[in-house]
């Protein structure tokens, strides 16, 4: 009598943590897939569990080689990437939620692409309740001088457009393209032709970079914040991301620099993102200054575990 093998059971599974970053309610925030025990995947093989779980970006985690606590590469579902924010906000509460991270822990150190990244945790009776990821002091490159072509790729006037704060290129270790807008109503109307947006960052010698729109008009209640903001990638893979991690200290950095904030308000501020998609995320930023001269960045919030789960790898 012939037996039946059930392939699935004999593949490998790689065991992974499910939570939304910059949020403390499930089903808000920014989605994260961290892969605490990923084995000997390939670069490859990463990048395809990433398409996979579609997802803005996923985590793999793998022992340290250089002094930190642990190694860690980040995938979206069209590249690697040597840096992201909520990847390392959300991991280090994945570690928490493992034990991997001790509780009352107040510094862990991520290796990332960009080197050690450190980041400071915030304990209650609960667990993990905050993460402070400290960024690379930021580099201010390309700005885009032809702001009609730029809007109109956006789907905007020009005149919605802040007529004295450039459009601009910013890094803390991924660089992003500002473009500042006047209301919260034009930053919910966006949508980006990526062929017209291509061509206009083409004609400025500007890369397609992911493009973050932000406006200081302030809300109401629930939806008050210093920014309001969205972030889309489409270079990325990413049609448009909730909460942008490696985008929010860039983002502070630029606020203070062109003396849209003063040195105070830079050291506690709050981007409000994700809105226009149904998954609002709040990501605080701090900028520190000495005589007008950013002396660090960082970005924090909270994170909630949602669920887990097995991905069979063939």
């Amino acid at each position: 009598m012939a037996v039946r093998v059930d392939t699935l059971s004999l593949m490998p599974a790689l065991r992974y943590l499910h939570l939304d970053v910059f949020t403390s309610r499930p089903f808000e925030g920014n989605q994260l897939a961290v892969f605490p025990e990923p084995g000997t995947l390939t670069a490859q093989q990463m990048q395809t569990i990433a398409r996979e779980m579609a997802f803005s970006e996923s985590t793999f985690i793998y022992p340290p080689e250089k002094g930190g606590d642990v190694r860690m590469r980040i995938f979206t579902p069209g590249e690697e990437l040597p840096m992201a924010g909520h990847p390392t906000i959300g991991s280090t509460f994945a570690l928490a939620h493992e034990g991997a991270i001790t509780r009352g822990r107040e510094n862990f150190v991520f290796e990332l692409g960009v080197g050690p990244t450190p980041v400071s945790l915030e304990w209650n009776a609960e667990g993990l309740s905050f993460a402070w990821m400290t960024q690379p002091l930021p580099n201010f490159a390309e700005v885009v001088a032809d702001r009609g072509a730029m809007a109109s790729a956006a789907g905007l006037g020009e005149a919605d457009l802040v007529e004295d704060l450039p459009i601009e290129v910013v890094s803390c270790g991924v660089p992003f393209l500002f473009v500042p807008v006047r209301t919260r109503t034009a930053v919910d109307a966006v949508t980006v032709d990526r062929r017209a947006f291509a061509k206009a960052c083409s004609g400025a010698g500007v890369p397609e970079l992911p493009v973050f729109f932000l406006t200081t008009e302030r809300g109401s209640g629930g939806m008050d914040a210093t920014i309001y903001s969205r972030m889309l990638a489409p270079g990325f893979g990413i049609a448009e991301d909730p909460a942008t991690g490696g985008a929010s200290g860039p983002l502070g950095s630029y606020l203070l620099y062109h003396g849209v904030v003063d040195a105070e308000t830079a050291r506690s501020m709050v981007s409000l993102q994700g809105v226009a998609m149904g998954r609002p995320s709040r990501i605080h930023i701090s900028i520190d200054s000495d005589d007008d001269m950013i002396t660090r960045v960082r970005v924090g919030g909270e994170s909630v575990l949602v669920g887990r789960g097995e991905l069979l790898v063939g």
